[in-house]
């Protein structure tokens, strides 16, 4: 087991590797000029332009080569220096991120969670329930297929603007401040509700649909029936159905992290929300690149740490598995 370990951390620092490389050169093919974007904003007069520009460039370690660049990248990555913000400038990109991922954060984990956790109770219930099967499985169809986008802007609109339930912009009341108190919290979840809702129905949808066709397949199975001609009790096959069903369900789930985080991604710009996608929307009007680097360097890390985290889970879960790599030692 520590050698299937091993093979998958040694995968993932590769993959990790190739990944930043990708993060680094992107945002260098954005057309334009960073430092002159960021002049052009200063309104400065065309002599003090000129002693700006090379006073930023050389600031931001633009005035070397490419490959001089991209090993300054990984040096100062390592020294956990992410660089500074051109949009924001001195402030460091770290602080801007850090300033981010806590809402990011709070609607993702909530969705991905819960999505999942509801999404494969409901789709187990509807496999052996008719007359809730007619109801999920129309309506899981048609979750999975809709935009977070899209589905975002149709809840803002009727519960925003028409109904006026929810508020569809910030993450709190801009008349308070951060803070750990009861109305800071409330006036928090009243904000959070619909673009979490949006990321939780699409997700809730395909895993209700998934987990549905799933157990109708472990029960038409040969160990099913199997089991139910030696009189086991239907509690048991179905307990047995849900186990082996789950497996492929947690293989969707590492593979359906990147799609959801891009999904959060667009939904807070749909609802003007704090997180990293409202910021990287800034990052590319901006052209800075240190933040973008830092925005996708947080994704990058953050799905391979949960895909790895599935891939043991995974070994944990399917005894078959631990079994397969004893056998191969």
């Amino acid at each position: 087991m520590r050698r299937y370990f091993a093979r998958k951390l040694l995968t993932y620092v590769v993959t990790f590797f190739v990944a930043v490389s990708i993060d680094w050169a992107i945002p260098r093919f954005m057309p334009g000029d960073p430092v002159q974007g960021l002049i052009s904003r200063m309104q400065a007069q065309p002599e003090a332009a000129e002693a700006l520009e090379g006073y930023y460039t050389e600031a931001f370690g633009l005035d070397v080569p490419l490959w001089k660049q991209y090993l300054n990248f990984w040096v100062a990555l390592f020294q956990g220096d992410l660089g500074r913000s051109i949009w924001q400038f001195p402030e460091p990109v770290s602080s801007l991120i850090l300033h981010a991922v806590p809402y990011t954060l709070a609607l993702l984990v909530p969705a991905i969670v819960l999505s999942f956790w509801a999404g494969n109770k409901v789709g187990a219930l509807a496999a052996r329930r008719k007359s809730l099967d007619d109801t999920v499985l129309p309506v899981g169809y048609v979750l999975t297929a809709t935009p977070q986008m899209w589905l975002g802007i149709v809840l803002a609109y009727l519960f925003g603007s028409v109904w006026g339930i929810f508020p569809i912009s910030g993450a709190y009341d801009y008349s308070l401040q951060p803070a750990w108190t009861l109305e800071f919290a409330a006036s928090f979840l009243y904000h959070w509700f619909l673009p979490f809702s949006a990321l939780f129905l699409v997700a809730f949808g395909g895993w209700a649909i998934g987990m549905r066709n799933m157990i109708i397949y472990e029960l038409e199975s040969d160990y099913a029936h199997y089991l139910e001609s030696l009189g086991a009790p239907r509690r048991l096959v179905r307990k047995y159905a849900y186990r082996n069903a789950m497996l492929p369900q947690i293989t969707g789930l590492a593979l359906a992290l990147g799609a959801v985080i891009g999904g959060a991604l667009v939904i807070e710009v749909v609802f003007t929300y704090p997180g990293l996608g409202t910021m990287t929307l800034t990052a590319i009007q901006n052209r800075d690149y240190f933040l973008l680097q830092g925005i996708f360097l947080f994704i990058i890390v953050g799905v391979l740490i949960a895909n790895f985290i599935v891939d043991c889970a995974y070994v944990l879960v399917d005894p078959r598995t631990r079994t397969g790599m004893q056998g191969h030692r």
